[in-house]
C-alpha cells in the first residue's frame, strides 16, 4: 500500500509545478493590466480627494450656521491667513463682527491647509477677505454691512476636476459639480 501511494505522487508532482513559460505569460499579461487600470486608479484617487475637502469644507459652513442659530449670534468661517481657503478655515463666534478669529473669541472647528496641488477661488458679496458669517436668525451677512448676505461660490479644483460650494442669499449652502449641473456657475449670487 505504501508503494501504490508513493507511485501516485510521484505521477502527479509535475501537474502541481508551473513552467517559467507560463510564469512569463501571466507576469507579462497582469503587467500590461495594471498599466491600463493605474491611470484610472489615480484619477478616482483625485477626484476622492477633492470631493473630500468639499465635503469637510461644505461641513464647516453647515456648522457655523448652525452654531449662529443655536448661540444667537454671530459665528463666522475664515480663512486661516485672512488671503485664501487655500490656508484652511476656522469656525469660531465672532464677538466684534471684523470676520477673523480674535485672542479671546471661541475657536469652534479648524482645519489644516491644503495640498499645494489644490487650487481654490472665491466669488462673495463681500471678497476683500474670504469669509462667511452667519447672524443669529441662520441668514448670511457681510461684515460691511448687517443686512447684506454675504452670498457667493468657492472653487475647489484638483488637476481636471472641479467642486464648489455655493452659498445662497438665505445663508443656505450647497455642493455642486460645474461638469454636471448647469446651476454651478461661479457666481455671487449663490445661486
Amino acid at each position: 500500500m505504501l508503494v501504490t501511494m508513493g507511485v501516485k505522487l510521484n505521477r502527479y508532482r509535475h501537474i502541481l509545478g508551473v513552467t517559467l513559460i507560463e510564469l512569463l505569460v501571466s507576469m507579462s499579461v497582469l503587467a500590461i493590466l495594471m498599466s491600463l487600470a493605474v491611470p484610472n486608479f489615480s484619477t478616482l484617487i483625485a477626484r476622492q480627494r477633492l470631493l473630500t475637502t468639499v465635503t469637510e469644507f461644505y461641513a464647516a459652513v453647515n456648522l457655523t450656521r448652525s452654531e449662529a442659530i443655536k448661540r444667537g449670534s454671530q459665528v463666522s468661517v475664515a480663512a486661516n491667513d485672512g488671503v485664501s481657503w487655500k490656508s484652511g478655515w476656522t469656525v469660531f463666534v465672532d464677538n466684534n463682527a471684523n470676520g477673523h478669529a480674535d485672542a479671546g473669541e471661541v475657536v469652534l472647528f479648524s482645519h489644516d491647509a491644503l495640498n499645494d496641488q489644490f487650487h481654490v477661488s472665491h466669488n462673495f458679496t463681500d471678497a476683500n477677505q474670504p469669509y462667511i458669517a452667519y447672524t443669529g436668525n441662520g441668514r448670511s451677512r457681510t461684515n460691511a454691512n448687517s443686512q447684506q448676505p454675504q452670498a457667493g461660490t468657492v472653487s475647489f479644483s484638483l488637476g481636471e476636476n472641479t467642486k464648489r460650494v455655493k452659498v445662497n442669499f438665505l445663508g443656505r449652502a450647497k455642493m455642486c459639480s460645474p461638469e454636471r449641473e448647469l446651476s454651478c456657475g461661479d457666481s455671487q449670487t449663490g445661486n
